[in-house]
């Protein structure tokens, strides 16, 4: 997407997400890395994935979206994207104009197909969403394109 990744301190210089995480001989750790940036009104823990561990096909990230926040409408190009919902409950809109709805509670698990484009809402004003989202694409959000909801 045209939005670049930002750091949650205010800073305009991206994270350096190598310092999250440690090589333990091939076995990569990241620990207790809670939100420290943000990307398309979702804030994001370290993760991990090409920037900071040799995977060259997979990226996984603690996602969190605050009291009504909205995901603008996207594609993700060419990856899977699968989700386990931790806490709160979204809705997506989805497909052609974003017209289908489907919403998700916390324990729940979805897959998004490459190519959908969908709009992520956070269906509380007062809670947080807390998600772990796994992508087939070590890149992250380079892969992502926004989407006009008018288009279709």
């Amino acid at each position: 997407m045209t939005e670049e990744e930002l750091p949650l301190t205010g800073e305009q210089k991206q994270v350096d997400l190598e310092r999250f995480v440690s090589d333990e001989g091939g076995i990569w750790s990241l620990r207790n890395v809670e939100k420290v940036r943000g990307w398309n009104s979702i804030e994001y823990g370290a993760g991990l994935s090409g920037k900071n561990t040799p995977s060259t096909g997979l990226s996984m990230n603690r996602a969190y979206i605050p009291p009504g926040g909205v995901a603008k409408a996207h594609i993700h190009v060419g990856f899977d994207v699968m989700v386990y919902l931790l806490k709160g409950s979204v809705r997506h809109e989805y497909g052609p104009g974003c017209r289908q709805s489907v919403i998700h509670s916390a324990g729940d698990m979805f897959y998004i197909e490459p190519g959908l484009p969908h709009e992520v809402f956070n269906c509380s004003d007062c809670d947080w969403v807390h998600a772990v989202v796994s992508r087939s694409d070590a890149s992250e959000w380079q892969n992502i394109v926004p989407y006009d909801r008018g288009s279709e």
